[in-house]
This record gives structure tokens, C-alpha cells and sequence, in this order.
């Protein structure tokens, strides 16, 4: 459904209006548009704390790209920023700055205590308000788990609140802010987060966090523009909205697509897979034959399977006390029950190839909880407990994440009364709801082959929606 209000604030009357009146003003996103795009093109100023145990890292994954890379100088706290490499011009952040960034990346890695947080003010205060509009904050940091001292656990923890909140400051620009924790030794498998976080593709992903630990060997060079070609995906609930925009945005990406929907939906389903080239399977998940039904299909067709896509779901909604017990079954065996199962079954059978990729669409209300919804929300919570838990388990470079979507623009939220459905829109820090390619481009990054050292994430996908954490 088209969001008229963001329409009417974009134009002169709207924008007028809305000033006067004191009204959120959306700034439409910018989206990925075509195969060949830089991931980022302009101006984009680089500096680091301390050690910067990532600096030389993001150097080479930015000098390689479309941008113009600068480097912060003139500042005591920021003298790693030079690190960049001989490809980022120095920038004196003590005079008068008239560039407009696209980007602003911090590696706070090196950061041992919390004194040295001063380094973040000293890098942004200067340069945020020159910040574009669609711009990106990206800033790097070690996960606190893994740190030697409180003390250096404090400081590398303050950086989440610090994104959380820079986050709110610029979305009113469009703009997005999130933090990658590195694990010691991980900096070097940066290219596929980095590359993802500051490029279109994460429109509507801000204020996240996201744990990157160290891969054993060197990861395969793959095809920027088709980075999953030959890799075959399954992706269930596939038919319509997000599960459909999943399956297009693999099979952009060079993945042969199995999409899979109830019998119901054949018909629909069959013209997406036709569209992608890819191939139909009508089953029902909660059938206790599915999940052989599914690994027989993989074995006939395909010999193995490279990604697995949990998007199927449904939701029952009704109060507690008013919810009849098939409500409650079908929502936690089709949202939950039934992903365990089918991984199990090709785990079982061996048909998840190395370096596969499991990922579940998990909810925000799995992370928030919301009324009328204890079964779908205890679906999604779970949900998050699986990819935890599995996650210490998988060998052999497979992987399994998550995203939480938000408000998605999709048949199921045009349904919605308008109240409701405008205070889902507006009530994150881009005033607007996401599109479900926004939750297809997370799902791709997790899918890269770069992003083995991605694994046991729950990312949210909702503009930094004000519900929950």
C-alpha cells in the first residue's frame, strides 16, 4: 500500500505544512537500483581511536570502492586515522569543513578504556551536521565478550548506546547508524558488513549491532554483482510480499531459487519461480511428511542445498484468554516447530552443503512482545532462541541468523485500521514503514559467502522502531 502521507511531505505544500504544524517529514529512502552500483559513491571520512585494530581493514575496502576516502587529522585522540592507507586524503577535523559525507566510519576497536570514548565526540562532533541525506554511520568496535578488562569492556559496550542514539539524532535525514563487534583476529572478514552497511541495500536497518567472529582460513573471492551464483536457496512462504521479494532478490543475486508455498498458493507461487527461474514446491510445513518431502526435492533436483530461507508464517491473533487452542497450535508450528524440523531433516541427510546458510525471520514483536499476539510473539522469541543456540553448534563454515522485521508495507499491514497502521509507520527514526525488499537485502548479506564470520545474529529490520530494545 502506498504511504500518501510521505508522498504529501515531500512536496512544497506538504513540506510547509508539516513545519508549521510540527509533523514528522520522511525523507524517502534511498534503495539498491541496479546490479552494477558502487556500494558507495561521494565523499566518506574515516578515522580511528587508539590501535584501531580495524583501520587498515576498512582503508582497503573503502579505497577499493566509487567514494573519494578521507582520513581525520589534526586531532591527537584520531592520529591512527592515518592507517586508512596512502588511498585517503587527510582532513584537519580543527578547520572549517565543507564536504557533505556519505559516509562516517569509526573503528573504535582499539579503545582499551572508557577515557578514550572522548575520541567518537572528537571524530563526529565536527563532522555529523555534514552528514548527507540517505547518509551512513558505521562504527567498528570488539565485542565485549571477548575483551581482556572491564574496563575495556565498558568502553567498547558504550558504543551501542552511542549508535542507538546517533541513530535517532539523523534518521530525520534518512540517514542510518549501526555498530559492528569484531571479534580479536576478525577484521579482516569486514568487506561483506561493511559493504552492506553502508550501501543502499541497508535503507531501513538502524541502530543494530552485529557480532562478526573470527573464520578459520581465508574466505573465497566471490562476484560483487552475482555473489551467490551457483548457490541454490530454499525459501519458504514464497509466494507473496516479503517471501517473494526474498526468492527475487537471491535470484538477483545468482542463487537458483526452490520456492515454497502451501497448495493453496500454487499459482502464485508458480509465477514467481517462473519469473526467477527457479522452481515450485507446493507443501504444507506442518505436515509431519514435509520436511522429507522437502530434502527428497533438494536430492532429486539440486544434490544439496546451499541457503535455507525460514520466511513462512502466519499470525492468529486474539487475547489470551479469548484464543482458541488451534490458534495457539498453528501459529508455534508454523512459525517455530516446523523450521527445527526441516533444518533437522536435511542436517540428518547431509544436504546442506559447507558454508550453507540458515536464516530465520524472526519479528519485532518477538523482541517486544505486542497485544492480542502471546502465541505469535512466543513463535518469534523462540525463533531467536533456535538461532542462538544452533549457532555454537554448525561446522563446517554454516551459519544460521535472523532478522526481526518491523512495519513492512505489505497486504497484511494494508489491512490494518489506518490509526494503527499510520502509528506503525511513523513510530521509528525514519518515520516510515520498510518495504520488504528492505528484509531481502539483510537476508542477502547474511547469505554472501563473506559473511561466514556473521553467525548467531538477530538483526532488526524497522527503522529503529522506538518498540523495543
Amino acid at each position: 500500500m502506498s504511504d500518501l502521507y510521505l508522498k504529501f511531505v515531500n512536496t512544497p505544500v506538504g513540506k510547509t505544512a508539516a513545519q508549521t504544524l510540527g509533523l514528522p517529514a520522511p525523507v524517502p529512502l534511498k534503495r539498491w537500483k541496479r546490479a552494477d552500483q558502487p556500494f558507495i559513491e561521494g565523499d566518506v571520512l574515516v578515522g580511528a581511536a587508539g590501535n584501531g585494530k580495524a583501520i587498515a581493514a576498512l582503508g582497503s575496502v573503502l579505497g577499493a570502492s566509487a567514494a573519494s576516502l578521507h582520513h581525520a587529522s589534526g586531532v591527537a585522540t584520531l592520529e591512527a586515522s592515518s592507517g586508512a592507507g596512502n588511498k585517503a586524503r587527510p582532513l584537519d577535523l580543527t578547520t572549517e569543513i565543507n564536504t557533505r559525507f556519505s559516509a562516517l566510519v569509526f573503528d573504535a576497536s582499539g579503545m582499551k578504556d572508557t577515557a578514550e570514548l572522548r575520541a567518537l565526540y572528537d571524530f563526529y562532533h565536527p563532522t555529523i551536521r555534514k552528514l548527507a541525506g540517505n547518509g551512513r554511520i558505521l562504527v567498528i568496535g570488539l565485542d565485549p565478550a571477548g575483551c581482556k578488562s572491564p574496563a575495556q569492556a565498558a568502553a567498547q559496550r558504550a558504543l551501542e548506546g552511542f549508535v542507538r542514539s546517533v541513530g535517532k539524532e539523523i534518521g530525520k535525514k534518512g540517514s542510518t547508524a549501526n555498530l559492528l563487534w569484531i571479534a580479536p583476529g576478525a577484521e579482516k572478514h569486514l568487506d561483506s558488513s561493511v559493504r552492506f552497511f553502508l550501501s543502499p541495500r541497508s535503507a531501513y536497518v538502524s541502530g543494530q549491532v552485529a557480532r562478526i567472529g573470527k573464520v578459520t582460513g581465508e574466505l573465497a573471492a566471490t562476484n560483487p554483482v552475482a555473489p551467490l551464483t551457483g548457490k541454490v536457496a530454499l525459501v519458504t512462504g514464497a509466494s507473496r510480499g516479503i517471501g517473494e521479494s526474498i526468492a527475487e532478490t537471491l535470484a538477483r543475486d545468482g542463487a537458483t531459487v526452490i520456492g515454497l508455498d502451501i497448495p493453496a498458493a500454487l499459482e502464485d507461487l508458480q509465477r514467481v519461480t517462473d519469473r526467477i527461474k527457479g522452481k515450485a514446491l507446493a507443501c504444507d510445513i506442518t505436515d509431519a511428511r514435509a520436511p522429507a518431502m522437502i530434502a527428497e526435492f533438494v536430492k532429486e533436483h539440486f544434490g544439496g542445498i546451499d541457503l535455507i530461507i525460514h520466511n513462512a508464517g502466519i499470525t492468529r491473533d486474539k487475547t489470551l484468554g479469548n484464543m482458541p487452542e488451534h490458534f495457539w497450535d498453528m501459529a508455534i508450528a508454523v512459525n517455530l516447530t516446523a523450521e527445527e524440523l526441516i533444518d533437522e531433516e536435511l542436517m540428518k541427510q547431509e544436504l546442506i552443503r559447507d558454508n550453507g546458510r540458515i536464516v530465520c525471520v524472526s519479528s519485532i514483536s518477538g523482541i517486544a512482545g505486542n497485544f492480542g499476539q502471546t502465541n505469535y510473539s512466543t513463535a518469534k522469541c523462540g525463533v531467536i532462541g533456535y538461532v542462538e543456540a544452533l549457532a555454537r553448534k554448525l561446522k563446517n563454515g554454516i551459519t544460521i541468523n535472523a532478522v526481526a522485521p518491523g512495519f513492512i508495507e505489505t497486504q497484511m499491514t494494508a489491512a490494518m485500521p489506518v490509526t494503527i497502521r499510520e502509528a506503525g509507520r511513523r513510530m521509528n527514526s525514519l518515520s516510515q514503514g520498510g518495504q520488504p525488499v528492505d528484509v531481502a537485502e539483510a537476508i542477502a548479506w547474511y547469505c554472501n559467502p563473506g559473511s561466514t564470520g556473521v553467525n548467531g545474529n538477530v538483526v532488526r529490520v524497522c527503522g529503529q522502531s522506538l518498540i523495543g530494545k
